[in-house]
């Protein structure tokens, strides 16, 4: 089974996404992590193989400070993926800037925020 630890703006849609990954025929164990200050110290007793960070237009949860967590992660998980979920209608330009810390290999996946639930579990299990 494959730790997954999730942390979202919205806690409706961070367990929505946590029952999905859980239900998921994939064998992945979600963790939904409240605030964007605790994911640090609580991805050091997950061990996650994969961290979804929400990205948006506001703080906690703008991109540099999303890559923050990023490098604190990689230096004490360098092998956890990492991954952004943005909402490509209403952040055009955020979106534009995930896609390419994608194509710079800051990040191993960017998912956008309109796919489906399916899709985003098969997406994290082919990490």
């Amino acid at each position: 089974m494959r730790r997954i630890a999730i942390n979202m703006q919205n806690s409706l849609f961070c367990n929505a996404i946590a029952d999905t990954l859980r239900n998921s025929e994939n064998g992945l164990q979600p963790y939904a992590i409240d605030s964007p200050d605790k994911v640090v110290d609580e991805c050091k007793w997950i061990s996650p193989y994969a961290l979804l960070l929400e990205v948006t237009g506001y703080t906690p949860w703008l991109l540099h400070e999303r890559m923050k967590i990023r490098n604190a992660i990689k230096e004490k998980n360098p092998d956890c993926k990492i991954v952004f979920i943005v909402d490509e209608n209403a952040e055009k330009e955020l979106a534009k800037q995930v896609r390419q810390a994608k194509k710079d290999g800051l990040i191993d996946q960017f998912i956008y925020g309109s796919i489906s639930a399916t899709y985003l579990a098969d997406i994290v299990d082919a990490l």
